[in-house]
């Protein structure tokens, strides 16, 4: 098992570094100049040609891949041009180790508007995955046992209802009604897990009931298909046969056999949402990852496009590898060899 997580490990590092590498192709190895995205829609010779060279822009594209992969482990210094530093030393810009880059539109480092803009994703994406896994699996595994039956039906109902309405539409009803014309629950803005609990989850409400609508109805789904299925095998039958009790069987061997291909689609769409939910922050102007990737690119901020790519990719790399290493402990009949 030991030499399996260290070979996913290995293979995590690989993956990343392709993936950083094929990101900057995209965007600095093509015709079009990187520096008419980083002055929004004020771009003049001078502005463009002084954040050509205070972000490195005029140089070869695998310098400044080199550049942003050493800031990644020591750190790095904005203006990049070495002579710009030497005329104005009060301008210069420290940007820590792990260094995503320089914004110019904002003025400040990447480090510092991920860092004022990740809690808010990740507050929205644990919440709404525990609010989902527990209605999606819960209704599943209800809708499989009683399979035909009225339960079955209100269920699978619901979560067909849920899977067809967009984000968007179920996020503004949300706010509309509950928050807006009942008053029975606050218009959802950040407040910090550490400064007030309480405030924290209460104003995360209607973005996690939002997610969870959509997520719900296919996790119900997924868990009745694969749980109908497993009910039905040979060692379910006799493990009923030696007299075990029904949620024994449900749950240690029914429920624990569906929860591969389960693992497998909650550890993506956990790790696309730790990316920016970018619909929901959208609709309840919650400034997360995924406001902060609408906003980039609606500004024309390419420092900050290039890191919420490199971000969301590394999330959802991360994820994979985890739900791999999870079939071991889950499913038995899974060998780690190693």
């Amino acid at each position: 098992m030991f030499y399996y997580i260290v070979r996913r490990l290995l293979s995590v590092v690989v993956m990343l570094f392709l993936i950083t590498g094929t990101t900057y192709l995209l965007f600095f190895a093509g015709p079009e100049d990187p520096a008419r995205y980083t002055c929004a829609r004020n771009c003049t010779p001078a502005i463009l040609e002084g954040n050509r060279k205070a972000l490195g822009y005029d140089q070869p594209v695998y310098v400044q891949y080199g550049k942003f992969i050493s800031g990644l482990f020591v750190g790095r210094d904005f203006p990049d041009n070495a002579q710009l530093r030497a005329d104005h030393p009060e301008q210069v810009v420290h940007c820590p180790a792990p260094c995503l880059g320089y914004s110019p539109t904002q003025n400040r480092t990447i480090n510092t508007i991920v860092a004022s803009a990740w809690p808010v994703s990740i507050s929205i994406a644990i919440g709404a995955f525990a609010i989902w896994m527990i209605l999606g699996v819960g209704g599943g595994v209800i809708a499989a046992l009683n399979r035909g039956r009225w339960p079955d039906r209100i269920i699978v109902g619901s979560a067909l209802i849920g899977f067809s309405l967009p984000t968007f539409f179920i996020g503004l009803v949300l706010l509309t009604f509950p928050a807006i014309k009942w008053g029975w629950l606050p218009i959802p803005h950040y407040v910090s897990f550490f400064e007030n609990p309480f405030d924290w989850a209460h104003n995360l409400v209607l973005p996690w009931l939002t997610l969870a609508c959509i997520f719900a109805a296919s996790y119900v789904r997924l868990t009745r298909a694969y749980m109908i299925e497993t009910m039905s095998e040979d060692y379910i039958r006799t493990a009923q046969a030696k007299g075990q009790t029904r949620w024994r069987i449900i749950l240690r061997h029914g429920l624990r056999a569906a929860l591969t291909p389960i693992v497998t689609a909650a550890g993506l769409d956990l790790g696309g949402l730790l990316g920016g939910a970018i619909i929901t922050e959208s609709v309840f102007s919650m400034h997360g990852l995924g406001w902060t990737a609408v906003n980039s690119v609606t500004v024309m901020d390419l420092p900050v496009i290039v890191s919420m790519v490199l971000i969301v990719s590394t999330f959802i790399v991360i994820a994979n590898m985890l739900v791999d290493i999870a079939y071991g402990f889950i499913d038995p009949r899974v060998k780690l060899v190693g």
